[in-house]
Parts: C-alpha cells; structure tokens; sequence
C-alpha cells in the first residue's frame, strides 16, 4: 500500500492553461491572430453542463442532449481570455451570455468546430458524440 497522503489535493498536479488562435479575424497590432488562453474544465462543470441540456422528450419518451447548447457551454467556460463575461466585450457583437458571444466571435462555422474540437481535446472530453447522446439518455 502507498501512502495516503499522496493523494490529498495539494499533491494533485494541475493542468497549464493551454493557447489556441481561435480566429483568422482577430489579429494583434502585427497581423498575427489573438491567441486565446484555455483551460481544462472540471468534472462537476462538465457534469452541470450536461445537466443542464439535458431534456426529456416527450415524443420518444427518452432523455436527449443538446449537444449544441452543451458544446457552446463547455467552449465558453473553457475560456480564461478573453474574458467572456466582459460586457463591453459582450456589447460590442450583441450577446448578452459567453455562450453567445463566443458564437458570436467565432461566427465562421470551421473556426467554431475547430475550436470545440481543441477543447475537447485539450480536456480530453473526446468522448464521441453518440456515447454522450447515450450516456445523456441513461442519465
């Protein structure tokens, strides 16, 4: 047996935000695109996210995500900066949540997915969209 005391929480190595340049449009003063600080989201976020766009379907009589409402949640809280929650940031493209601005901020669709997908990935959420619908069903 090993000791316990290696487990406790201030043994637990922490993950390095990482950095993405989310959109070609979004440049600094040198032409080069804004990179983007990310973080990995925890299990109770990814939990409450998932809760939360979970709904039963009446007509087929089961639970169903919306896994689009769910990735534009995992996406906006990955977020560190831009601070999505600004709200000069936020007025400036209409939105009035992170979820709406970064869909707002990131409105080519191949800059969206590119960036859902490096989130996942950087928080090894890469769980297939068919075993989450499955696993939403069996929540």
């Amino acid at each position: 047996m090993g000791e316990l005391s290696l487990f406790l929480k201030e043994n637990k190595a922490k993950k390095e935000n990482a950095f993405f340049a989310a959109a070609k449009s979004l440049k600094d003063g040198g032409g080069k695109p804004l990179l983007w600080e990310i973080r990995a989201v925890t299990t109770r976020e990814d939990e409450e996210f998932r809760d939360a766009c979970t709904r039963f379907d009446d007509e087929a009589g089961r639970f169903r995500l919306d896994v689009n409402r769910y990735m534009a949640k995992l996406a906006a809280a990955s977020v560190v900066y831009p601070n999505l929650y600004n709200a000069e940031l936020q007025n400036s493209y209409g939105a009035n949540t992170p979820e709406e601005l970064i869909r707002e901020m990131l409105d080519e669709p191949a800059e969206y997915q590119a960036f859902v997908r490096f989130v996942q990935k950087f928080g090894e959420t890469d769980v297939s969209l068919s075993e989450r619908i499955e696993n939403a069903k069996n929540s």
